[in-house]
């Protein structure tokens, strides 16, 4: 049966998406990850980080292959600041977070690694249930609630995220349709050799949500 897959385009003089961080480290992977579509759309929808069930719901429904159209090259962003005990930081839970205790003297540091030049393709189609259609999805990213951005929020995407669509039989087949040789990831199907990937959240706690199997390989 062939089926119907929304093109994204994502490129950026600077994109991230996320790997598992650890400590201050928050490093990148080559392919975007089922959180961070989910992330992409509710943000175009203007849902609300409140709006838990819509986001796990909307995940829950994704199928996607990404391919690599350009590799992009690796730059880490060290930052350092030296916080005082009356500063307070920006978070995403909605209140300032105030430093504990009465030692200032080391600064608070964390690494950040972004994609430079980076241009990665998706097909994507959405299994049925609640919620918006892929019609609705492309609509938002033409004309979104907010200011779209790819990763993290300095990485404005430098060209229309909606691609256009393509029809074919299955994730693999729609990653020929494109007609570009590169790199591919696409979730695993029959006896294809795959490996988990950690990239699904749990929108309801905001916690890591587990993975999924893949494959990675090459498309001629």
């Amino acid at each position: 049966m062939t089926l119907r897959w929304l093109h994204l385009r994502l490129t950026a003089p600077l994109m991230a998406f996320g790997d598992v961080s650890i400590d201050h480290v928050g490093p990148t992977r080559d392919f975007p990850s089922a959180s961070a579509l989910t992330g992409l759309f509710a943000n175009a929808l203007g849902w609300r980080r409140e709006d838990g069930a819509a986001h796990q719901a909307l995940q829950d429904r994704l199928i996607f292959g990404a391919l690599i159209a350009r590799e992009g090259r690796v730059l880490t962003d060290n930052q350092n600041a030296r916080l005082g005990g009356n500063d307070r930081g920006w978070t995403t839970w909605g209140r300032p977070d105030e430093r504990a205790g009465a030692t200032y003297d080391s600064p608070h540091r964390r690494r950040r690694d972004y994609l430079a030049d980076h241009d990665c393709r998706v097909v994507l189609r959405l299994l049925p249930g609640d919620g918006p259609d892929l019609d609705r999805l492309a609509a938002v990213l033409e004309r979104p609630a907010r200011p779209l951005f790819i990763g993290r929020k300095p990485c404005l995407p430098t060209a229309p995220l909606f691609a256009g669509w393509i029809d074919a039989d299955n994730v693999q087949a729609a990653l020929l349709a494109l007609a570009m040789p590169g790199r591919a990831l696409w979730p695993m199907t029959g006896d294809d050799p795959g490996f988990d990937l950690p990239d699904l959240r749990n929108w309801v706690t905001g916690l890591h949500g587990g993975s999924r199997r893949v494959c990675e390989g090459m498309i001629p």
